[in-house]
């Protein structure tokens, strides 16, 4: 069985539940719009987001969940895909997951107002039922999300990323997200408890640790036996090039700064540049770090009882930063 099913299991009938109710929250009286997220729908991805609602909220509450985890589960799905439509958009990306994506098959117009409708039907979600403390952990990551991709364009300009400053673009970039998930699970069934903060907190370290991961996939083969570089040639500092900058001569440093702004179309110096991270210890650095934050999440699950749920969690942690895509 693949380790996604595995972790799917203890929450299966959930998920199934989940896929109509997410499907009914998209619904519109327009016939593109729902067109399109008929599309959106019949395309989608491994569904990490709503797996942790479900597992954080089935481990917190001992094995129950209520209308308020589906509906949490629908918004952070609703919001992550509009975030998704609308990156596409920014990036002048054709394709998602392998398909193209809304903007190739519909333009860009119709690709921010499709990404603006699925905010919106999101936040009307929760604010239709009353769910106001879910709400908020939702827009505080819409919010940080925005922030961290803006930091991360503002110092990409100068290529002066210090390696606290990429701790904060990705917590903000990817870890939020993540948190948010996890904090709703637990808010969704027990409001007022001290689990809503500390799965936020075990949500945020998971995202880091998916970030490096992420970032170390750059400098490793891809399927034609090659580094990719994608981040060297759109002039993204991640941790193993951080670490190799700061551990290297002036002269080397000005060098890899010349090629990452100047050469970084240039096949043969991004190659170069990627022999010289890992020479300079990048990748171990950066594997060290994401398995520092792996075990920091571990540590906030060992007071919760042993269960099928808490088992799930501990999968998903590892299958982060061990998955191969």
């Amino acid at each position: 069985m693949k380790i996604t099913e595995q972790i799917k299991q203890p929450i299966s009938q959930e998920m199934e539940l989940f896929e109509k109710k997410f499907h009914e929250s998209m619904s519109s009286k327009v016939a593109l719009l729902n067109r399109i997220t008929y599309y959106i729908v019949n395309r989608k991805g491994k569904q990490m987001r709503p797996m942790f609602v479900f597992l954080t909220a089935k481990m917190v509450s001992g094995g129950t969940v209520n209308e308020r985890t589906y509906r949490g589960a629908s918004v952070i799905e609703l919001i992550h895909t509009a975030t998704l439509v609308h990156d596409d958009v920014v990036d002048d990306s054709n394709r998602r997951r392998g398909f193209f994506s809304i903007n190739a098959l519909w333009k860009n117009k119709i690709a921010v107002l499709v990404g603006d409708y699925l905010l919106s039907k999101g936040l009307l979600l929760s604010i239709d039922n009353g769910d106001f403390d879910l709400l908020r952990i939702i827009s505080v990551a819409v919010r940080e999300m925005s922030e961290g991709e803006l930091l991360q364009i503002e110092k990409a300009r100068r290529l002066d990323i210090t390696e606290d400053v990429y701790y904060e673009i990705i917590r903000q970039k990817t870890a939020t997200l993540i948190a948010a998930c996890c904090s709703l699970g637990a808010c969704s069934v027990d409001p007022d408890g001290v689990h809503t903060e500390r799965m936020r907190k075990f949500g945020e370290l998971i995202g880091m640790a998916f970030q490096i991961k992420d970032d170390l996939f750059d400098y490793t083969e891809d399927s034609i036996g090659k580094p990719t570089g994608i981040d060297i040639k759109e002039q993204k500092m991640t941790l193993p090039l951080i670490y190799a900058l700061n551990n290297c001569t002036k002269e080397e440093k000005r060098w890899v700064i010349n090629s990452v702004k100047n050469h970084n179309k240039d096949k043969k110096r991004v190659k170069e540049v990627i022999d010289f991270v890992k020479k300079k210890q990048g990748l171990a650095y950066a594997e060290k770090r994401m398995a520092e934050f792996r075990e920091e999440a571990l540590l906030l699950l060992a007071d919760y009882p042993a269960s099928i749920y808490k088992d799930a969690l501990v999968l998903m942690v590892n299958y982060v930063i061990e998955r191969k895509i």
